[in-house]
Protein backbone atom coordinates (compact mmCIF):
# COMPACT_ATOMS: atom_id res chain seq x y z
CA UNK A 1 0.00 0.00 0.00
CA UNK A 2 1.16 4.13 -0.96
CA UNK A 3 1.59 6.45 1.83
CA UNK A 4 0.06 10.13 1.21
CA UNK A 5 0.93 13.36 2.20
CA UNK A 6 -0.70 16.45 2.00
CA UNK A 7 1.87 19.52 2.04
CA UNK A 8 0.51 23.21 2.76
CA UNK A 9 2.78 25.96 1.31
CA UNK A 10 1.07 28.33 3.30
CA UNK A 11 -0.60 31.29 1.73
CA UNK A 12 0.46 30.44 -1.79
CA UNK A 13 -2.63 31.73 -3.29
CA UNK A 14 -2.90 31.28 -7.02
CA UNK A 15 -5.81 34.01 -7.90
CA UNK A 16 -9.00 33.75 -9.50
CA UNK A 17 -11.30 33.62 -6.37
CA UNK A 18 -14.95 34.17 -7.78
CA UNK A 19 -15.97 35.64 -4.12
CA UNK A 20 -12.77 37.90 -4.11
CA UNK A 21 -14.77 40.86 -4.44
CA UNK A 22 -16.82 40.45 -1.00
CA UNK A 23 -13.24 40.45 1.00
CA UNK A 24 -11.34 43.38 1.80
CA UNK A 25 -7.42 44.70 2.80
CA UNK A 26 -7.64 48.29 4.14
CA UNK A 27 -10.94 48.74 2.53
CA UNK A 28 -10.15 47.53 -0.71
CA UNK A 29 -11.60 44.23 -2.12
CA UNK A 30 -9.06 41.13 -2.78
CA UNK A 31 -10.40 41.36 -6.45
CA UNK A 32 -6.97 40.81 -8.62
CA UNK A 33 -5.26 39.48 -5.75
CA UNK A 34 -2.45 36.88 -6.95
CA UNK A 35 -0.07 35.69 -4.71
CA UNK A 36 2.13 33.93 -7.35
CA UNK A 37 1.72 35.90 -10.35
CA UNK A 38 3.01 38.95 -8.60
CA UNK A 39 5.58 37.69 -7.10
CA UNK A 40 6.82 35.83 -10.43
CA UNK A 41 6.24 39.80 -12.43
CA UNK A 42 7.94 41.00 -9.35
CA UNK A 43 10.64 38.83 -10.33
CA UNK A 44 10.94 39.43 -13.90
CA UNK A 45 10.78 43.33 -13.17
CA UNK A 46 13.95 43.20 -11.37
CA UNK A 47 11.78 44.68 -8.62
CA UNK A 48 12.46 41.40 -6.15
CA UNK A 49 16.21 41.70 -5.98
CA UNK A 50 17.16 41.27 -1.77
CA UNK A 51 18.59 38.21 -1.53
CA UNK A 52 17.94 37.04 -5.11
CA UNK A 53 18.24 37.91 -8.55
CA UNK A 54 16.41 36.90 -11.94
CA UNK A 55 13.11 35.59 -12.83
CA UNK A 56 11.44 33.14 -10.00
CA UNK A 57 13.21 29.90 -10.18
CA UNK A 58 11.40 27.00 -9.09
CA UNK A 59 11.85 24.04 -11.95
CA UNK A 60 10.25 21.77 -9.45
CA UNK A 61 7.26 23.28 -8.55
CA UNK A 62 6.96 23.80 -12.03
CA UNK A 63 7.34 20.16 -13.36
CA UNK A 64 4.56 19.86 -11.00
CA UNK A 65 1.98 21.92 -13.01
CA UNK A 66 1.75 24.99 -10.60
CA UNK A 67 1.82 27.35 -14.16
CA UNK A 68 -0.96 25.19 -16.01
CA UNK A 69 -2.92 25.73 -12.18
CA UNK A 70 -2.29 29.54 -12.57
CA UNK A 71 -3.13 29.58 -16.06
CA UNK A 72 -6.55 27.49 -15.22
CA UNK A 73 -7.28 29.78 -11.55
CA UNK A 74 -6.73 32.99 -12.86
CA UNK A 75 -5.89 32.99 -17.11
CA UNK A 76 -2.80 34.32 -15.92
CA UNK A 77 0.85 32.87 -17.16
CA UNK A 78 3.49 33.71 -14.78
CA UNK A 79 7.17 34.29 -16.10
CA UNK A 80 9.33 31.18 -16.26
CA UNK A 81 5.92 28.85 -15.44
CA UNK A 82 4.99 26.44 -18.25
CA UNK A 83 1.51 25.85 -18.15
CA UNK A 84 1.90 22.19 -19.63
CA UNK A 85 0.04 19.15 -18.36
CA UNK A 86 1.80 17.10 -16.15
CA UNK A 87 1.13 14.24 -13.34
CA UNK A 88 -1.56 15.47 -12.05
CA UNK A 89 -2.69 18.84 -11.42
CA UNK A 90 -5.91 21.25 -10.26
CA UNK A 91 -7.32 24.25 -8.81
CA UNK A 92 -9.44 24.29 -5.80
CA UNK A 93 -11.66 26.78 -4.44
CA UNK A 94 -12.98 27.47 -0.95
CA UNK A 95 -16.61 27.48 0.34
CA UNK A 96 -15.55 28.53 3.90
CA UNK A 97 -15.95 32.27 4.45
CA UNK A 98 -13.15 32.76 6.02
CA UNK A 99 -10.04 33.03 4.36
CA UNK A 100 -7.96 32.41 7.47
CA UNK A 101 -5.54 29.35 8.98
CA UNK A 102 -8.40 27.01 10.24
CA UNK A 103 -10.77 27.43 7.43
CA UNK A 104 -8.40 26.79 5.03
CA UNK A 105 -6.94 23.99 6.63
CA UNK A 106 -10.85 22.18 8.16
CA UNK A 107 -11.77 22.49 4.59
CA UNK A 108 -8.93 20.90 3.24
CA UNK A 109 -9.56 18.32 5.73
CA UNK A 110 -12.53 17.57 4.24
CA UNK A 111 -14.63 19.61 6.85
CA UNK A 112 -16.07 23.29 5.34
CA UNK A 113 -16.60 25.65 8.33
CA UNK A 114 -20.47 26.13 8.99
CA UNK A 115 -20.25 29.44 11.08
CA UNK A 116 -18.50 33.20 10.50
CA UNK A 117 -16.00 33.27 12.74
CA UNK A 118 -16.10 36.48 15.22
CA UNK A 119 -13.19 39.08 14.46
CA UNK A 120 -11.89 42.37 16.79
CA UNK A 121 -13.13 45.39 15.87
CA UNK A 122 -9.57 48.00 14.76
CA UNK A 123 -10.00 50.33 17.28
CA UNK A 124 -8.70 51.24 20.48
CA UNK A 125 -9.72 49.14 23.21
CA UNK A 126 -10.53 46.18 20.76
CA UNK A 127 -11.81 43.92 23.08
CA UNK A 128 -14.97 43.61 25.28
CA UNK A 129 -14.58 44.24 29.09
CA UNK A 130 -15.92 40.70 29.67
CA UNK A 131 -12.61 39.24 28.01
CA UNK A 132 -10.25 42.09 29.34
CA UNK A 133 -11.34 40.89 32.68
CA UNK A 134 -11.46 37.55 31.78
CA UNK A 135 -7.48 37.59 31.18
CA UNK A 136 -6.82 39.82 34.07
CA UNK A 137 -8.35 37.09 36.39
CA UNK A 138 -6.33 34.11 34.72
CA UNK A 139 -3.24 35.83 34.70
CA UNK A 140 -3.59 37.61 38.06
CA UNK A 141 -2.70 40.55 36.28
CA UNK A 142 -4.44 44.21 37.48
CA UNK A 143 -4.66 45.32 33.82
CA UNK A 144 -3.86 44.11 30.13
CA UNK A 145 -1.46 46.13 27.44
CA UNK A 146 -1.91 46.78 23.74
CA UNK A 147 -5.89 45.81 23.49
CA UNK A 148 -5.45 46.21 19.87
CA UNK A 149 -4.96 45.08 16.60
CA UNK A 150 -0.77 45.17 15.80
CA UNK A 151 1.85 43.07 14.21
CA UNK A 152 3.53 41.11 16.76
CA UNK A 153 7.05 42.52 16.34
CA UNK A 154 6.01 45.47 16.29
CA UNK A 155 3.72 45.51 19.83
CA UNK A 156 6.57 43.73 21.43
CA UNK A 157 8.95 46.33 20.56
CA UNK A 158 6.51 49.19 21.95
CA UNK A 159 5.17 47.81 24.48
CA UNK A 160 7.76 44.73 25.85
CA UNK A 161 9.96 46.74 28.02
CA UNK A 162 6.91 47.92 30.23
CA UNK A 163 5.61 44.49 30.22
CA UNK A 164 8.62 43.23 31.89
CA UNK A 165 8.12 46.25 34.50
CA UNK A 166 4.39 45.75 35.20
CA UNK A 167 4.31 41.82 34.93
CA UNK A 168 0.73 43.07 32.11
CA UNK A 169 0.18 40.54 29.51
CA UNK A 170 0.47 42.02 25.79
CA UNK A 171 -3.24 41.39 23.88
CA UNK A 172 -3.48 41.96 20.54
CA UNK A 173 -5.21 40.69 17.23
CA UNK A 174 -5.13 41.00 13.88
CA UNK A 175 -7.08 40.82 10.55
CA UNK A 176 -7.75 37.08 11.47
CA UNK A 177 -10.53 35.81 13.96
CA UNK A 178 -7.17 35.28 16.83
CA UNK A 179 -6.77 36.68 20.42
CA UNK A 180 -2.91 36.84 20.84
CA UNK A 181 -1.11 37.00 23.84
CA UNK A 182 2.55 38.33 24.11
CA UNK A 183 4.96 37.58 27.33
CA UNK A 184 8.35 37.36 28.23
CA UNK A 185 9.53 34.10 28.83
CA UNK A 186 11.68 34.78 32.13
CA UNK A 187 10.00 37.77 33.58
CA UNK A 188 6.30 36.81 33.24
CA UNK A 189 7.18 32.56 32.30
CA UNK A 190 7.18 30.43 29.51
CA UNK A 191 4.46 27.82 31.26
CA UNK A 192 2.68 30.79 32.92
CA UNK A 193 1.61 32.20 29.42
CA UNK A 194 0.74 28.90 27.83
CA UNK A 195 -1.60 28.00 30.63
CA UNK A 196 -2.49 31.66 30.85
CA UNK A 197 -4.29 30.90 26.91
CA UNK A 198 -4.91 27.56 27.87
CA UNK A 199 -7.02 29.09 30.47
CA UNK A 200 -8.79 31.72 28.65
CA UNK A 201 -9.39 29.98 25.35
CA UNK A 202 -13.27 28.25 26.02
CA UNK A 203 -14.44 31.68 26.45
CA UNK A 204 -13.14 33.01 23.29
CA UNK A 205 -14.41 29.53 21.40
CA UNK A 206 -17.61 30.09 22.69
CA UNK A 207 -17.41 33.79 20.88
CA UNK A 208 -16.35 32.02 17.48
CA UNK A 209 -12.67 33.38 17.97
CA UNK A 210 -10.54 30.39 16.12
CA UNK A 211 -7.70 31.17 17.88
CA UNK A 212 -5.87 31.94 21.01
CA UNK A 213 -2.26 32.23 20.31
CA UNK A 214 0.86 32.08 23.18
CA UNK A 215 3.80 34.59 21.97
CA UNK A 216 6.76 34.20 24.31
CA UNK A 217 9.46 36.30 23.72
CA UNK A 218 12.78 37.09 24.79
CA UNK A 219 15.56 39.67 25.55
CA UNK A 220 16.03 43.07 26.89
CA UNK A 221 14.88 46.71 26.34
CA UNK A 222 18.67 47.15 25.45
CA UNK A 223 19.09 44.50 23.48
CA UNK A 224 15.97 44.07 22.00
CA UNK A 225 12.90 41.54 21.82
CA UNK A 226 12.44 38.78 19.68
CA UNK A 227 9.90 36.34 19.12
CA UNK A 228 10.94 32.79 20.52
CA UNK A 229 9.59 28.90 18.92
CA UNK A 230 7.79 28.43 21.96
CA UNK A 231 4.47 29.60 20.45
CA UNK A 232 1.29 27.73 21.28
CA UNK A 233 -2.31 27.93 19.65
CA UNK A 234 -5.43 26.88 21.38
CA UNK A 235 -7.76 26.25 17.80
CA UNK A 236 -11.21 25.95 18.55
CA UNK A 237 -12.02 22.15 17.43
CA UNK A 238 -13.91 21.12 14.01
CA UNK A 239 -17.26 20.57 14.15
CA UNK A 240 -16.88 16.85 12.35
CA UNK A 241 -14.47 14.65 12.46
CA UNK A 242 -11.47 15.31 9.42
CA UNK A 243 -9.27 13.97 7.32
CA UNK A 244 -6.34 12.63 10.10
CA UNK A 245 -9.68 10.90 12.11
CA UNK A 246 -10.89 9.42 9.03
CA UNK A 247 -7.18 8.01 8.66
CA UNK A 248 -6.11 6.92 11.46
CA UNK A 249 -9.71 4.89 12.39
CA UNK A 250 -9.17 3.42 9.33
CA UNK A 251 -5.76 2.33 11.32
CA UNK A 252 -3.37 4.23 9.49
CA UNK A 253 -0.54 6.42 11.09
CA UNK A 254 -0.96 9.73 11.13
CA UNK A 255 1.98 12.25 11.23
CA UNK A 256 1.87 15.78 11.75
CA UNK A 257 3.99 18.96 10.77
CA UNK A 258 4.62 21.59 11.47
CA UNK A 259 1.08 24.05 13.12
CA UNK A 260 -0.95 21.33 12.28
CA UNK A 261 -1.19 19.87 15.50
CA UNK A 262 -2.19 22.86 16.75
CA UNK A 263 -4.90 23.84 13.97
CA UNK A 264 -6.74 20.42 14.32
CA UNK A 265 -6.37 19.77 18.92
CA UNK A 266 -4.31 17.06 17.47
CA UNK A 267 -7.31 15.10 16.37
CA UNK A 268 -6.53 12.20 14.40
CA UNK A 269 -2.89 12.68 15.12
CA UNK A 270 -0.38 9.74 16.24
CA UNK A 271 2.90 12.19 15.88
CA UNK A 272 3.88 15.78 15.90
CA UNK A 273 7.09 17.10 14.72
CA UNK A 274 7.44 21.10 14.68
CA UNK A 275 9.94 23.71 14.25
CA UNK A 276 10.86 26.30 11.81
CA UNK A 277 10.35 25.36 8.09
CA UNK A 278 13.98 24.16 7.49
CA UNK A 279 14.05 22.19 10.49
CA UNK A 280 9.79 21.09 8.59
CA UNK A 281 11.57 20.27 5.69
CA UNK A 282 14.38 17.80 7.17
CA UNK A 283 11.21 16.20 8.41
CA UNK A 284 9.48 15.68 5.37
CA UNK A 285 12.46 14.12 4.14
CA UNK A 286 12.36 11.63 6.74
CA UNK A 287 9.03 10.82 6.43
CA UNK A 288 9.37 10.42 2.56
CA UNK A 289 12.29 8.43 3.17
CA UNK A 290 11.02 5.96 6.17
CA UNK A 291 6.86 6.57 6.75
CA UNK A 292 5.82 3.10 6.90
CA UNK A 293 3.14 1.79 4.16
CA UNK A 294 -0.54 3.13 4.55
CA UNK A 295 1.18 6.37 6.61
CA UNK A 296 -0.46 9.61 5.83
CA UNK A 297 1.80 12.77 6.58
CA UNK A 298 0.54 16.34 6.65
CA UNK A 299 2.33 19.28 6.43
CA UNK A 300 2.21 22.92 6.92
CA UNK A 301 5.28 25.28 5.81
CA UNK A 302 3.78 28.47 7.50
CA UNK A 303 6.92 30.88 7.06
CA UNK A 304 5.73 31.78 3.59
CA UNK A 305 2.44 33.92 4.86
CA UNK A 306 4.01 34.83 8.34
CA UNK A 307 7.52 36.02 7.69
CA UNK A 308 6.85 37.36 3.95
CA UNK A 309 3.16 37.20 3.16
CA UNK A 310 1.91 39.51 6.00
CA UNK A 311 4.57 41.72 5.79
CA UNK A 312 4.19 42.42 2.31
CA UNK A 313 7.90 41.27 1.58
CA UNK A 314 8.19 40.26 -2.25
CA UNK A 315 12.07 39.43 -2.48
CA UNK A 316 11.70 37.34 0.86
CA UNK A 317 8.85 35.35 -0.58
CA UNK A 318 10.64 34.65 -3.91
CA UNK A 319 13.58 33.61 -1.61
CA UNK A 320 11.70 30.88 0.27
CA UNK A 321 9.70 29.61 -2.46
CA UNK A 322 13.38 29.30 -4.41
CA UNK A 323 14.17 27.32 -1.54
CA UNK A 324 11.36 25.50 -0.78
CA UNK A 325 11.34 24.42 -4.73
CA UNK A 326 15.22 23.25 -4.42
CA UNK A 327 14.40 21.59 -1.34
CA UNK A 328 11.74 19.07 -2.68
CA UNK A 329 14.51 17.55 -5.18
CA UNK A 330 15.84 15.40 -2.23
CA UNK A 331 11.90 14.78 -1.28
CA UNK A 332 10.67 14.16 -4.80
CA UNK A 333 12.78 11.64 -5.31
CA UNK A 334 12.06 9.43 -2.08
CA UNK A 335 9.03 8.79 -2.85
CA UNK A 336 7.74 5.26 -3.83
CA UNK A 337 5.82 4.47 -7.18
CA UNK A 338 2.33 4.20 -5.33
CA UNK A 339 2.82 7.11 -3.25
CA UNK A 340 0.63 10.03 -3.84
CA UNK A 341 2.12 13.66 -2.55
CA UNK A 342 -0.62 16.85 -2.90
CA UNK A 343 1.07 20.42 -2.38
CA UNK A 344 -1.61 23.04 -2.13
CA UNK A 345 -2.22 26.20 -0.05
CA UNK A 346 -5.17 27.35 2.33
CA UNK A 347 -5.60 30.64 1.13
CA UNK A 348 -3.71 33.62 -0.25
CA UNK A 349 -1.56 36.50 1.10
CA UNK A 350 -0.34 38.43 -1.75
CA UNK A 351 2.82 40.43 -0.45
CA UNK A 352 2.45 43.44 -3.56
CA UNK A 353 -1.12 43.44 -2.26
CA UNK A 354 -3.27 46.36 -0.09
CA UNK A 355 -2.78 46.40 3.90
CA UNK A 356 -1.74 42.81 5.69
CA UNK A 357 -4.69 40.41 5.79
CA UNK A 358 -4.69 37.09 3.41
CA UNK A 359 -6.15 37.63 0.48
CA UNK A 360 -8.49 35.28 -1.23
CA UNK A 361 -7.85 33.44 -4.07
CA UNK A 362 -7.94 29.84 -5.64
CA UNK A 363 -5.00 27.45 -4.59
CA UNK A 364 -2.38 24.77 -6.68
CA UNK A 365 -3.91 21.15 -6.22
CA UNK A 366 -0.36 19.69 -7.40
CA UNK A 367 0.18 16.02 -7.22
CA UNK A 368 3.72 13.94 -7.15
CA UNK A 369 4.36 10.13 -7.46
CA UNK A 370 1.27 8.04 -7.76
CA UNK A 371 -0.17 9.61 -11.68
CA UNK A 372 -3.86 11.28 -11.17
CA UNK A 373 -4.96 12.63 -14.21
CA UNK A 374 -6.00 15.75 -15.04
CA UNK A 375 -7.80 17.02 -11.52
CA UNK A 376 -9.29 20.42 -12.88
CA UNK A 377 -11.43 22.56 -10.62
CA UNK A 378 -12.20 21.09 -7.64
CA UNK A 379 -13.10 22.42 -4.13
CA UNK A 380 -10.74 22.72 -1.08
CA UNK A 381 -12.85 19.66 0.43
CA UNK A 382 -11.98 16.99 -2.21
CA UNK A 383 -8.57 17.48 -1.95
CA UNK A 384 -9.49 15.13 1.26
CA UNK A 385 -11.16 12.96 -0.67
CA UNK A 386 -8.10 12.36 -3.07
CA UNK A 387 -5.86 11.50 0.24
CA UNK A 388 -8.83 9.44 1.48
CA UNK A 389 -9.39 7.60 -1.80
CA UNK A 390 -5.71 6.92 -1.90
CA UNK A 391 -5.43 4.99 1.36
CA UNK A 392 -8.78 3.30 0.96
CA UNK A 393 -10.05 5.33 3.89
CA UNK A 394 -13.72 5.58 3.98
CA UNK A 395 -14.87 9.24 3.65
CA UNK A 396 -18.11 9.88 6.09
CA UNK A 397 -20.74 11.94 5.14
CA UNK A 398 -20.25 15.49 4.62
CA UNK A 399 -21.63 18.61 3.39
CA UNK A 400 -22.14 18.58 -0.85
CA UNK A 401 -18.43 20.00 -2.30
CA UNK A 402 -18.40 22.47 -4.79
CA UNK A 403 -16.63 21.02 -7.66
CA UNK A 404 -17.54 23.75 -10.18
CA UNK A 405 -17.53 26.84 -7.37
Amino acid sequence: MGRAFLVVMDSLGIGGAPDAGAYFNGGIPDTGANTLLHITEACAAGQAQEGRSGSLNVPNLARLGIGAALKLASDKSGDGLPDTAHIGWGVASELSKGKDTPSGHWELAGVPVPWEWHYFPNKTDSFPQEVVKAVCVAADAPHILGNCHASGTEIIDRLGAEHCQSGAPICYTSADSVFQIAAHETHFGLERLIKLCSDIAPKLHDMRVGRVIARPFIGTPQSGFSRTEHRRDFAMPPPRPVLSEWVQSAGHPVIALGKIGDIFSMRGIDELHKGNDQKLMADLLNQSQNAHDGAFVFANFVEFDSHYGHRRDISGYARALEWFDAALAPVLAALRPDDLMIFTADHGNDPSWHGTDHTRERVPVLCAGKPMGHIGHIGFADVARLIANHLGVPVPPQEPSANEY
